[in-house]
């Protein structure tokens, strides 16, 4: 089904296909994915660019011409019209959420959860190539999305035309506990900035664990889930962020909203499915939890990351229903998404976008990643944080087009 919409400046055309829940099993459950179309109303018959928002679990964003949103949409629309897909799980595609499980076993939830990761997402985006009948197309993948890109080298190449990375070179192969083991190290050094920067806000931050307000949700707020706001130091404007809340009087509603925003209610399949992202063949077993460095027991003060902890699956309200499935997920074998040899022959025109200071993925190992995919070129910078294509968006697409036509 597609339905065509004008908004000013864009021609938007929404997509909506079903497909298997199990690509494996074309018979079984079917789920459905939607993808929004925006152009130029002057160029409509351009190719199309996919973009592959991070993750996982967040859809695509929603588009608007004036001003630009996102911020590299006018440069993409110059070039491509530009094809925003939700992937399975999220925005207007089958949804991921206590309602959707209900009626499930936590083993059948899990049996349904382990179809949602990277090669699930690559196995919809060439059905949707199909039905659109288009030939090999661009994608753009951010983040997570990045970790899709590569699975969609690896897996499906025969559909791409370029491959463009920002802030998504994942590790190959590698354990899960080296991947948190290096982001620990990285978030441990954002801590000794924050404080040097916004000193005042320790005794700030103790405050207001002590205080334990509770917040909008009825959750009480504890030391551990505070500590999660370290997770905006990996933005650009991150520090701010989190000075802008820590400033607040924890006992204003003020303070209860915003802390709020740290949790994951929104968006609960990030929490179940965000170790599973790192998983190149091996269980996870709660990773980050068995790596967190003895500082955290040592100093109340010291901030976390982008990590996933079983804690939070008993005190977030919002993550309860999926305690059991966390469990059996955490334990899950889950298959290799990459395939070496494959990506070692690639001949798919690719360009990475490697932030020295990432936050999030590790820029040792996406380096490492560069080197095993023939041909790609990575762009190495310390200028930009992990929100790159966010903040600086049309010159981050520029500059990776540059590279994949030749032209830097």
């Amino acid at each position: 089904m597609s339905i065509v919409r004008r908004s000013p400046g864009l021609v938007v055309t929404e997509h909506e296909i079903r497909v298997p829940l199990d690509h494996a099993a074309p018979d079984g459950e079917q789920i459905t994915v939607f993808a929004r179309e925006v152009a130029d109303p002057d160029g409509q018959d351009r190719p199309y660019l996919v973009f592959l928002q991070g993750g996982p679990g967040f859809e695509a964003p929603r588009p608007t011409r004036r001003p630009s949103a996102p911020a590299w949409l006018d440069r993409a629309l110059a070039d491509f019209r530009v094809l925003m897909l939700d992937q399975r799980g999220t925005g207007r595609s089958t949804p991921v959420g206590p309602a959707t499980l209900v009626g499930r076993t936590p083993a059948e939830q899990a049996a349904h959860l382990v179809h949602f990761r990277a090669d699930a997402i690559v196995a919809d985006a060439e059905a949707l190539r199909a039905h659109l009948g288009s030939p090999p197309w661009t994608v753009l993948g951010q983040s997570f999305g990045g970790f899709c890109t590569l699975a969609y080298l690896s897996q499906r190449p025969e559909g791409l035309r370029d491959a463009l990375f920002t802030g998504g070179l994942p590790p190959i192969g590698r354990h899960p506990d080296e991947v948190y083991a290096a982001t620990y190290a990285r978030v441990l050094e954002r801590n000794r900035r924050y404080w040097a920067r916004y000193p005042e806000d320790h005794d700030r931050f103790l405050a207001a664990v002590d205080a334990a307000p509770v917040l909008a949700s009825g959750d009480r707020l504890s030391l551990a889930r505070l500590r999660q706001a370290g997770n905006l130091l990996g933005r650009s404007e991150g520090p701010e962020l989190l000075h802008a809340l820590l400033e607040l009087d924890p006992q204003s509603p003020a303070f209860a909203h915003d802390a709020e925003t740290i949790g994951f209610a929104r968006n609960p399949i990030y929490a179940v499915l965000h170790e599973s992202s790192y998983s190149d063949g091996h269980v996870t077993d709660w990773s980050a939890q068995r790596t967190m460095p003895p500082e955290y027991a040592e100093d109340r003060a010291l901030l976390t990351g982008e990590h996933v902890y079983p804690w939070m699956f008993d005190e977030l309200g919002a993550l309860r229903p999926f305690a059991e499935v966390a469990e059996l997920l955490a334990a899950h074998p889950w298959p290799r998404l990459y395939d070496a040899a494959v990506l070692a022959g690639n001949e798919v025109p690719a360009a990475a976008a490697v932030y020295v200071e990432d936050l999030y993925v590790e820029s040792a190992f996406s380096l490492e990643t560069a080197a095993q995919v023939r041909g790609l070129r990575p762009w190495v910078t310390s200028e930009y944080e992990h929100n790159a294509l966010r903040a600086d968006g049309g010159a981050v697409l520029d500059h990776l087009l540059d590279l994949v036509r030749g032209r830097r």
